[in-house]
């Protein structure tokens, strides 16, 4: 039965990766849930590289193994580099375009080194033509801005860093 499951998700990726081609698309990113403890997440990229991730049920399982006694100073650059790991990361609850400030012309919500309360709209994303703002998930100052105005964000995609 895993090995018709295997095929199955074979056959998935490569018609992702059709779809890709056919729509000039750059990147392709599909979450599959089988049940609760079985998931398949895909990213198909253009830059060469096809990712697929078969989750564990609980998030901590995969972090087990790469936090090993021998490579601690190994780990430490990569999750340094990587803004959606910083504990400060303000992630994208949706996929939409990116608005920094209400309307063209009018001052950015927030910039970096501002401070924000809780609650503070720090961007916009709109999503099916509805706008929807982003609060701050806690106070702090606005270390850095990673997303541009008018970008496409992903789910999960890493917006702003609060310290």
């Amino acid at each position: 039965m895993s090995n018709k499951s295997h095929e199955s998700d074979v056959a998935f990726i490569k018609a992702l990766a059709e779809l890709l081609n056919e729509n000039d698309l750059t990147e392709l990113s599909v979450k599959r849930e089988y049940g609760e403890d079985d998931t398949l997440q895909v990213r198909v990229s253009r830059k060469g590289e096809t990712v697929t991730h078969v989750a564990a049920p609980p998030p901590a399982a995969p972090l087990a193994p790469v936090a090993p006694a021998a490579a601690p100073a190994e780990a430490a650059p990569a999750v340094a580099e990587d803004p959606a790991s910083h504990p400060g990361a303000v992630t994208s609850p949706m996929v939409g375009t990116v608005y920094l400030q209400a309307e063209p012309g009018a001052p950015p919500f927030v910039s970096v080194g501002a401070q924000v309360a809780e609650g503070d709209t720090l961007l916009i994303i709109e999503a099916m033509k509805t706008m929807n703002h982003i609060p701050a998930p806690r106070a702090g100052t606005v270390r850095r801005i990673l997303v541009e105005d008018g970008a496409a964000v992903e789910y999960g995609a890493p917006l702003v860093i609060i310290e």
